[in-house]
């Protein structure tokens, strides 16, 4: 039968003097002071966590999440420490004890615990593999064996910082037509709901023939007050059933590509998609990494099932010893400028540097992008709402026109 563990708090002293505290789970808190000193520590404090009062409660689903942006702010942090000459276990301590994440905090504490007891680096971040994505453990494992960990690091919050700028370009294009969507969906239902019966009321006292457009308009408001609550439900069901499954292979097959031919978003979904495929092989192959794992790796972070295909292609013909520009031409996602460089790249000896300029032009090219499509959005969604309200008001007053007659 296991033993039951317990998460304890406690401040050490070093051989240097220095004082130095942290979290350990151990049995007993007898247990944790033996190990403590056998570790080379002389124990000031222990103190249980999560006792009494002053426990966390987590909700499964609803806890802290750790955030691309934290981990950039996080590895530019850890980054500059190990530059300035800190070591490892002191800049862990110190992103622990400052990162506001309180559950990124949590399992930095037990990556500096793990490197203390003379794992590495990369060993204990891919213990939280739904922490720190497979691209940060390579590239950090191997900057180890390369011995320029320092500088991995430094690519590691390049990508990361470029991957967050990339998304906050893209939410703040989509955050105006999202919000305006909604609004406008709220209306109508609203109107549906609770305007449309009054009118109907007082349409039926008065009798006669309704106009077809207020007829339809009366039976919508019907049918939405008998079907309000089963919407809903079934609103809420698929929002939980696509979060569970959105990620599943069979369903990334069929809509992964249906994004890449989307009428609007297509083309920047591709130039997103792009864009982060060659910034990721880029920085891997930049930090030392072996192109096979490189490409395996960036098949599965691109993000798109098309790109990840095509990234097996590509690795399946440097494994034969072809060249790793031609099978992507194959592939229509990728146009031929982003081909001809990769082969100019390959000849040159500068793969990595010719991927850094793919993805500069494509950062470049998803803001432009994004910008236009905010210009072309904001007056159609003003239009499609101003039109879907108006015709409603339009035929709600249509039979007031011949209220009079009906009276006389």
């Amino acid at each position: 039968m296991a033993t039951a563990t317990k998460t304890y708090e406690y401040s050490v002293r070093d051989r240097s003097g220095k004082l130095v505290s942290g979290k350990l789970e151990a049995a007993n808190q007898a247990a944790l002071v033996s190990r403590l000193k056998g570790m080379g520590y002389a124990p000031v404090s222990v103190r249980e966590t999560g006792t009494g009062m002053n426990k966390e409660l987590s909700i499964p689903g609803l806890g802290a999440k750790v955030k691309l942006k934290d981990l950039a702010v996080m590895s530019r942090q850890f980054a500059t420490m190990i530059n300035s000459g800190l070591s490892m276990l002191r800049a862990l301590s110190i992103l622990a004890e400052q990162t506001e994440n309180k559950e990124l905090a949590k399992v930095l504490g037990e990556v500096r615990n793990d490197v203390e007891t003379g794992q590495s680096l990369s060993a204990s971040l891919a213990k939280h593999p739904k922490i720190f994505p497979p691209l940060m453990i390579n590239m950090c494992r191997a900057g180890e064996v390369g011995g320029f960990l320092d500088q991995t690091l430094l690519s590691i919050a390049d990508n990361f910082e470029s991957e967050v700028k990339l998304r906050s370009k893209i939410k703040s294009a989509m955050t105006y037509p999202v919000v305006v969507f909604v609004i406008s969906i709220l209306a109508v239902i609203g109107m549906l709901l609770f305007i449309v019966p009054v009118f109907a009321g007082m349409f039926s006292d008065l009798g006669g023939e309704l106009p077809a457009p207020t007829k339809v308009l009366v039976f919508l408001s019907d049918v939405m007050k008998t079907f309000a609550p089963v919407l809903v439900i079934l609103v809420v069901v698929f929002a939980i059933v696509w979060q569970r499954v959105k990620h599943q292979r069979r369903v990334r097959e069929v809509v992964d590509p249906l994004k890449l031919k989307a009428p609007i978003f297509g083309k920047l979904f591709q130039k997103v998609a792009i864009s982060r495929f060659s910034r990721n092989l880029g920085t891997m192959l930049r930090s030392g990494v072996p192109i096979l794992q490189s490409l395996e790796i960036v098949g599965e972070t691109a993000g798109n099932i098309v790109l990840e295909r095509a990234a097996n292609d590509v690795k399946e013909s440097v494994r034969r010893g072809e060249s790793l520009a031609g099978p992507l031409a194959q592939h229509a996602v990728f146009p031929p400028m982003v081909t001809q460089m990769l082969a100019v790249g390959e000849d040159t000896g500068a793969m990595d540097t010719m991927l850094e300029k793919i993805a500069q032009f494509y950062d470049d090219e998803v803001e432009a992008t994004t910008e236009a499509l905010t210009s072309l959005i904001e007056p159609l969604m003003i239009a499609v709402l101003g039109g879907v309200i108006g015709s409603m008001v339009i035929a709600l007053y249509m039979p007031i026109f011949s209220v009079f007659d009906l009276i006389e």
